[in-house]
């Protein structure tokens, strides 16, 4: 099965411009976050999650799920790609109140060049930014999901902070490096296979609105609307496969 770039904006509900310049990346991230969910639920299905974009392609465009990093991103990448971005896939280490950065790979994300300016794109990290973020230090970056600065860490690495009551917290750390999709094998089958990974310790499904967000995270339905949020318990399966299809279009 060929990449079918048609197929994937229909996924997305892009009709827009295809120009190379930095409103269609805007445009395409912000509509790949609206209409394809952050999920891990082949994790709990025991469905393997391989690193092959014949195999992603078809889960999120042909059968309509969503995925994690690796899947998201990749896919993303391939996209940006075709159309003809100057697009990199690159490696970054999420911040974990608890145990600090995780491993390299940890986190797949993208860097794309315009006009001589990088931008951090990423479409796999579940709460993040509608619109990339440029690379450029010590600048706060106001976007409708939230602010956002990159700084400079150590060792070559560069910080990912949301800042929210003027208090500065991590997201993740990582390098311009270019990277290629199979180096991230073994962090991929982590992620579904270690109970140290939260990936596997909880279902979850989640995916913004213009205004909010809607997840279910194990059996607990929680759908947020600007300053409003409800909860609710999903008492069996049933429920489960009815919140799931009405709130997501998906079917497992």
């Amino acid at each position: 099965m060929s990449f079918n770039t048609e197929k994937y904006l229909q996924r997305i509900n892009y009709s827009g411009s295809l120009e190379l310049n930095l409103n269609t990346l805007k445009e395409l991230q912000r509509h790949h976050l609206l209409n394809v969910p952050f999920e891990n639920l082949d994790i709990h299905n025991t469905i393997p999650i391989e690193l092959s974009i014949d195999r992603i392609f078809n889960k999120v465009v042909n059968h309509n799920r969503g995925g994690f990093c690796y899947e998201l991103n990749g896919l993303f990448y391939e996209l940006l790609h075709t159309i003809g971005f100057d697009a990199k896939i690159i490696s970054a280490r999420v911040f974990d109140q608890d145990n600090g950065y995780g491993k390299e790979y940890d986190h797949l994300a993208i860097l794309v060049k315009i006009d001589g300016s990088e931008y951090l794109t990423d479409v796999g990290f579940g709460e993040f930014t509608f619109e990339p973020l440029r690379l450029q230090f010590e600048t706060i970056q106001k976007d409708k999901r939230g602010n956002y600065k990159i700084d400079k860490y150590e060792n070559g690495y560069l910080q990912v902070n949301k800042i929210e009551n003027d208090k500065e917290t991590p997201e993740y750390i990582f390098k311009t490096q270019k990277r290629e999709f199979k180096e991230f094998k073994e962090m991929c089958k982590y992620h579904q296979t270690s109970p140290n990974s939260h990936f596997t310790r909880k279902r979850l499904i989640s995916l913004p609105t213009e205004n909010g967000r809607i997840t279910i995270t194990g059996n607990t339905l929680k759908v947020k609307e600007l300053d409003l949020t409800t909860e609710l318990l999903l008492k069996n399966e049933t429920e489960f496969k009815q919140e799931l299809w009405a709130k997501f279009k998906v079917k497992i």
